[in-house]
């Protein structure tokens, strides 16, 4: 064991903690180590005061990984490279990130072009909203008992697809099912369609362009899933800046966040399969879900973390 601590001492001398006699001293010079580098991305992001929200706890899980991901270290893997010195290079890419995470307040997953639901990792960038969703949570379950068996889906839509993460999901949930996904961005499509070529589901997955069913005809589906934007407009002016870097349109959903939602419970029916079911997801709109649709039988699913931010209904239960 010896052995490692003299390394790490060899280590400080050679990876230049002495060598800023020449000039003054920056973070670059200062921070050698990946231990060093996280602490020093802790201590930016908690005095730049950054919300996290998008799929990462608090600023240590930030730093450990925007560190793990900009070195392509293994991001489940930190402890053997903790007191590993870093080139002043890679330094140079570390800090940058850090910089801009800490001032730009963007998104992490803008930084890093990835995105992670799971196991499940995918392509984003500012053109796409940042996978995270109660529906992917749900889907392992496979919406059991509504649906018996995954083989019992035969046609599945993605509405508002986004980046294509649940129509991904969706394909390997319901592997005979075919798939479509859509949205009303174009950006959104370009980033889905990279997602799709990349998990190889040309084949399984088709991309439309549609406003909610405008462009989808006499089509009907087993199952219809929905992440749609349902923002109010209270809550989107009090977005934190994390947010306010997605695309609005993905967001924001009129005064009570209902805008999309109302067309997907008005046209859902006829895009249903008779014993076909439709799952939205509203964040924290149930009381105005419930004020807005009382006559409908809705069921209000849980996941592991969170109650009563997905709801399910059944076909037959839907208006003509």
């Amino acid at each position: 064991m010896s052995h490692t601590h003299e390394h790490d001492h060899e280590c400080d001398e050679d990876c230049g903690h002495d060598h800023g006699h020449e000039h003054s001293h920056s973070p670059i010079d200062e921070l050698v180590t990946v231990r060093d580098l996280i602490r020093y991305a802790v201590t930016r992001f908690n005095r730049a005061g950054l919300y996290f929200g998008h799929g990462l706890q608090d600023a240590y899980d930030e730093a450990v990984y925007l560190v793990l991901h900009t070195l392509h270290l293994p991001l489940d893997r930190l402890d053997p490279f903790m007191d590993a010195c870093i080139p002043s290079d890679e330094r140079a890419e570390v800090l940058e990130k850090i910089a801009r995470r800490a001032d730009e307040r963007i998104p992490m997953a803008y930084i890093t072009n990835e995105a992670w639901l799971g196991d499940f990792r995918f392509y984003v960038d500012e053109r796409v909203i940042v996978p995270r969703s109660y529906c992917a949570e749900l889907m392992e379950e496979g919406f059991s008992p509504w649906i018996a068996h995954p083989s019992d889906v035969k046609r599945a839509l993605d509405l508002c697809t986004g980046s294509g993460c649940l129509a991904i999901l969706m394909a390997h949930r319901f592997p005979d099912a075919l798939i479509d996904a859509i949205d009303l961005s174009d950006d959104a499509l370009d980033v889905a369609a990279r997602n799709v070529d990349d998990y190889g589901l040309n084949d399984q997955v088709r991309l439309i362009k549609s406003d909610v069913f405008a462009a989808l005809g006499d089509e009907r589906y087993d199952l219809i899933v929905s992440n749609p934007p349902y923002v109010t407009t209270e809550s989107m002016e009090r977005l934190p800046d994390e947010y306010r870097a997605e695309p609005e349109m993905a967001l924001a959903a009129g005064d009570d966040g209902l805008d999309v939602v109302r067309v997907i419970l008005r046209e859902a029916r006829r895009h249903l399969t008779d014993d076909g079911i439709v799952v939205v997801e509203v964040g924290h709109n149930r009381d105005l879900v419930e004020a807005a649709f009382p006559e409908l039988e809705l069921v209000w699913l849980s996941t592991e973390t969170e109650d009563d931010k997905v709801f399910l209904v059944r076909a037959d239960q839907l208006p003509e």
